[in-house]
């Protein structure tokens, strides 16, 4: 497959592989949780007009090969991927959030 994006007077073909892991490592992404998470990171990825080349979700960590145009910022783009799953999973599984901001601390 040819993955280079063309506009008005620019070729560009950016590509970057990106890896982040769970709170202390904690094998948490499994299961509905990890299923969950896939089609999160596809819906951001849609979104932000981000090709997933291939993409994988372990346990405790995520991998992304990705395509990605010039005018997005890798950095913002981490920054959504990251918050928006983390948020969106959170509120879907309250047992993460206990796991990692426990509630019951200082009562």
């Amino acid at each position: 497959m040819n993955y280079q994006r063309t506009s008005g007077h620019t070729v560009s073909r950016l590509t970057a592989h990106i890896v982040w892991a769970t709170k202390y490592r904690y094998s948490v992404l499994e299961g509905d949780k990890k299923l969950r998470c896939r089609t999160i990171i596809g819906q951001i990825c849609e979104s932000e007009d981000v090709v997933i080349l291939k993409g994988v979700v372990s346990s405790d960590h995520i991998h992304l090969h990705i395509n990605y145009l010039p005018s997005l910022s890798l950095s913002n783009l981490v920054k959504k991927l990251k918050g928006r799953s983390s948020r969106k999973l959170q509120q879907e599984f309250p047992d993460l959030k206990n796991r990692f901001w426990d509630v019951t601390f200082g009562q």
